[in-house]
Formats: structure tokens, C-alpha cells, sequence
């Protein structure tokens, strides 16, 4: 879904974008999970951290959005958790890190807000 698209939904039914965020961070998880139980630079591990930057990349454009509506400290909270998921992943993606754990509990956090 591109971008635009994605502005539409959330305009017309934000209980459906709220969904789709879900599911997306989900699957962002699962990948995570089984990647946690291969060897640094598995071709799992790769997938996992390279889908997860794509998610917060696109999570962090939305909330820079100015017709974002969220609060200023959410936004401030998000784009700092955003900045931990970069640097996390762009350790494991360079092999200095195997450690999925953060990340995986982080991103479950993160997703367990957006259905409430």
C-alpha cells in the first residue's frame, strides 16, 4: 500500500488502518521470532531487519506527518523508539548483534497500543 493510499484509509476507516498497522507488525514479529533462532547473517535475519526498518521508516513518516494528529510526546516517544529500532537492526544486519529480544518486545509493545 503506498502512502497515499494508506492517508485515505485512515481518513475514511481509521479502525481498518489501525488494523492493517497491526497486522503489518504481526508479520514484522513473526519474521523477528525466526530469525532469533537462526545464525547471524541467516537469510531470515536479513528479511526480518530489513522489514522491520521498512515498517518504522514508514511508521516515522506518518507520525512526522503535520496532518498527524497524535500528541507531541507520542510522537516524540515514537520517533525515539524508531531510532532504537534502526540502530538494533542495523547491528544485526552489520552481524555486531544476534540478540532479537529488544526488538522483538519493543515492537510487541508498540503493537498491543495500537489495538487498544
Amino acid at each position: 500500500m503506498r502512502a497515499e493510499d494508506y492517508a485515505v484509509v485512515l481518513q475514511t476507516a481509521p479502525s481498518l488502518a489501525r488494523d492493517q498497522e497491526a497486522q503489518a507488525f504481526d508479520t514484522g514479529i513473526a519474521l523477528m521470532e525466526e530469525a532469533h533462532e537462526k545464525p547471524a547473517q541467516s537469510p531470515e535475519a536479513i528479511i526480518a531487519a530489513r522489514y522491520i526498518q521498512r515498517l518504522w521508516r514508514y511508521l516515522l513518516k506518518d507520525v512526522n506527518d503535520p496532518a498527524n494528529e497524535l500528541s507531541d510526546d507520542l510522537k516524540a516517544n515514537l520517533v525515539s523508539i524508531g531510532l532504537f529500532v534502526f540502530k538494533e537492526t542495523d547491528r544485526i544486519l552489520a552481524s555486531d548483534s544476534t540478540d532479537w529480544t529488544g526488538l522483538i518486545e519493543i515492537n510487541r509493545t508498540v503493537r498491543e497500543g495500537l489495538s487498544s
